[in-house]
C-alpha cells in the first residue's frame, strides 16, 4: 500500500515538473508567438488574447495530461490493490482449511497420547543409557588426552633444554671463531710489519754496496 502511495506520489511530482517545464517554456517564446511590433493598439491587444489563449490551452492540455496519468496510476493501483485483496481471501481460505486440518490431527494425536507417553519412557531410558555410556567413553579419551598431554610436555621441555644446548653451543663457536679471527688478524698484521722490515733492510743493504760497486768498476776501467 505504502508502495502505490509513494509511486503515485512521485508520478504527481513527474508531471508537476514537466507542467513547470512547458510553462518555463512558454515564458521563453512568448516574443516568438507574434511579432506586436509596428502594430496598432487593437491589433497588439488581439495578438496579447491570442497568446494568453494559446498559453491557457498549453497549459490546460499539460494539466489534463497530468491529470490523465495520475487517474491511470489510481486505476491501476486500485486494480492491483482488487487482487492483493482476492489473494488475500484466498491465503485466508487456505489458512482457515489448514486449520480445521490441525484441530483433526490434533484430535487423532490425543486419541494416541498414552501410546506416545510409553514411547518418550522408552526413548528417555535409552537415552540415559546413552548418556552413561558415552560419559565413560568421555573420561576415557579425557584420561587418554591428559596422558599425552603430559608426555608431549615432556617432549616440549627436552626439546627445549636440546635447543638451549644448541644455542649456548652456537655462542661458544662464534666466540672462538672470533678469537681465531682476530688472531688471524694479528698474524697478517706481525707478518706486515716483518715484510716492512725485511724490504727495509733489503733496501738499506742494497744502498750500503752500491758505492763499493761502482769504485770497483772505476779501478778496473783503468
Amino acid at each position: 500500500m505504502d508502495t502505490d502511495k509513494d509511486r503515485i506520489q512521485d508520478l504527481q511530482d513527474e508531471n508537476l515538473e514537466k507542467v513547470d517545464k512547458a510553462e518555463k517554456i512558454e515564458k521563453e517564446n512568448d516574443s516568438l508567438i507574434l511579432s506586436k511590433d509596428k502594430q496598432d493598439k487593437v491589433v497588439q491587444d488581439l495578438i496579447v488574447s491570442l497568446e494568453n489563449l494559446i498559453k491557457d490551452r498549453q497549459l490546460i492540455i499539460y494539466r489534463n495530461r497530468s491529470l490523465e496519468d495520475q487517474l491511470s496510476a489510481a486505476n491501476e493501483t486500485i486494480s492491483r490493490m482488487k487482487k492483493d485483496l482476492l489473494k488475500k481471501e484466498q491465503q485466508l481460505q487456505e489458512k482457515n482449511k489448514e486449520i480445521r486440518e490441525l484441530e483433526n490431527s490434533l484430535t487423532n494425536k490425543q486419541m494416541s497420547y498414552e501410546q506416545l507417553l510409553e514411547d518418550y519412557k522408552e526413548f528417555q531410558e535409552n537415552s540415559n543409557m546413552e548418556y552413561e555410556r558415552i560419559s565413560a567413553q568421555l573420561e576415557a579419551e579425557i584420561e587418554k588426552y591428559n596422558k599425552l598431554n603430559e608426555e608431549s610436555m615432556e617432549v616440549q621441555y627436552k626439546n627445549m633444554l636440546k635447543i638451549n644446548e644448541l644455542e649456548e653451543t652456537i655462542r661458544n663457536l662464534r666466540i672462538e671463531n672470533q678469537q681465531y679471527l682476530q688472531q688471524y688478524e694479528k698474524i697478517l698484521n706481525e707478518k706486515s710489519e716483518l715484510m716492512k722490515i725485511i724490504n727495509d733492510f733489503t733496501e738499506k743493504m742494497s744502498f750500503s754496496f752500491s758505492p763499493k760497486v761502482t769504485a770497483s768498476d772505476g779501478s778496473n776501467s783503468e
